[in-house]
C-alpha cells in the first residue's frame, strides 16, 4: 500500500506535489471500503467517484464549505483520509460517519439463514452516512423510470459539462457536481441531450430552488427527512428512500416502488419471484422491529440469490418509480 502522500497512477501530474490534509481513523471492527462506499458510485464512469488500483477510493463532493476531494485508503488496522480544496476540513471531519461510524451492525439479528450466511461472509459491511442530501437526491431523480445505463450517462454528461474540476491530485476527469444555481441555469436542450425528460429535469429544478431547506433535512430523523423531500413535486417514496439511505445511513428506510427489488426479496426469502411491494414489506417485517429493513435488503442483494431472468437481462434496480 502506498504511503499517505503517494499519488496513484493516472493522477494529474501538475498537482502531484500537493499533500492535502490528512486524518486517520480506527474502525471498531471489520471495514470493507468497497461495500461501504460502493452505493455512492453512479456507474463505472461516475466523474465524482473513482476506485484506483492501489486500493484507494476517491470522491469529489460539494460540501457546505465548498468543493472538496477525498481519498480514502486502508493502512494496517486504520483508515486514512486525505483531502483537498475548500471542503477538505469538512470531508475529514465527516470521514468516520462516511465509513459507517454512526451505523451499528450489532442491531441486526438475522431471522433467515441466507442473511446470516451473507453477514458472515461480508463482515465489513457498514452503512455510509454522507451528511449531504443533494448529491444523492439529484442522481436518484435522474434514475426515475429509466434504466441505470441511461441515468448514469445523464449524470456523467451533466456533471462533466456543468460541474467543476475536483481539487487536488485526483485521478483524471473527476468533477464536483454543479452548485444549485448552476443546475438551475442548465438550458432545456442540454437536459434533452443528456437524455433527461422534462419531468425529471423539472423535479431537479424544483429541488435546487429549495436546496438549503433540503440540506437541512440531514439533521432530521430519516422519516422526517423523507417527508420534507417529498414536499417537492416529483419526489416520491422511491427517490426519498434512495436519498436518505446514503445521506443519513438510514438502516430501516427500505426502497419501495422498484421494478426488481420486491421480486429479489421475495425469491430470496420465500421463493416468490413475483412478490410485490406489499409482500416484500411483509417478508421484511421482522427487521422493521429492529429498524434494519434496508440492511436486510442490502444483504439480500449481496447474497447473489436472485430469480432467474426471462428475456433480456437488465441490472438490478434498472427502473425506479418516483
Amino acid at each position: 500500500m502506498p504511503s499517505g502522500g503517494a499519488v496513484p497512477a493516472g493522477a494529474v501530474p501538475r498537482q502531484a506535489a500537493a499533500p492535502g490534509r490528512m486524518r486517520t481513523w480506527v474502525p471498531d471492527g471489520p471495514l470493507d471500503l468497497g461495500l461501504v462506499l460502493g452505493p455512492l458510485r453512479r456507474g463505472p464512469g461516475d466523474p465524482t467517484f473513482r476506485a484506483t488500483p492501489d486500493g484507494s477510493v476517491w470522491r469529489a463532493s460539494r460540501t457546505p464549505q465548498g468543493p472538496g476531494s477525498l481519498r480514502v485508503f486502508a493502512r494496517g488496522g486504520e483508515v486514512c483520509g486525505q483531502a483537498w480544496g475548500p471542503g477538505a476540513e469538512w470531508l475529514l471531519e465527516q470521514l468516520p460517519e462516511l465509513l459507517g461510524a454512526a451505523d451499528d451492525p450489532s442491531l441486526f439479528e438475522p431471522r433467515h439463514r441466507l442473511l446470516a450466511l451473507t453477514r458472515h461472509r461480508r463482515p465489513g459491511l457498514r452503512l455510509t452516512r454522507t451528511g449531504l442530501v443533494l448529491e444523492s437526491l439529484i442522481p436518484s431523480v435522474l434514475e426515475q423510470k429509466v434504466t441505470t445505463v441511461e441515468a448514469y450517462a445523464a449524470w456523467r454528461t451533466l456533471v462533466r459539462k456543468y460541474g467543476e474540476p475536483a481539487p487536488g491530485p485526483v485521478p483524471v476527469r473527476m468533477y464536483v457536481m454543479p452548485a444549485p444555481r448552476t443546475w438551475a441555469l442548465i438550458p432545456s436542450w442540454d437536459w434533452h441531450r443528456a437524455g433527461v425528460d422534462d419531468k425529471r429535469a423539472s423535479t431537479v429544478l424544483r429541488a435546487v430552488r429549495v436546496a438549503a431547506r433540503l440540506e437541512e433535512a440531514v439533521r432530521m430523523p430519516p422519516a422526517a427527512a423523507r417527508e420534507r423531500l417529498e414536499l417537492v413535486s416529483g419526489i416520491g417514496p422511491w427517490t426519498s428512500a434512495e436519498t436518505v439511505q446514503r445521506s443519513h445511513g438510514a438502516a430501516d428506510e427500505v426502497t419501495v416502488g422498484d421494478l426488481h427489488l420486491p421480486g429479489i426479496v421475495g425469491f430470496a426469502l420465500a421463493g416468490d419471484r413475483y412478490a410485490d411491494d406489499a409482500e416484500m414489506l411483509r417478508l421484511l417485517e421482522p427487521y422493521a422491529e429492529q429498524g434494519q429493513r434496508h440492511r436486510a435488503a442490502r444483504l439480500i442483494l449481496l447474497s447473489g440469490r436472485v430469480p432467474p431472468r426471462r428475456g433480456p437481462r437488465m441490472p438490478v434496480g434498472d427502473i425506479g418509480r418516483f
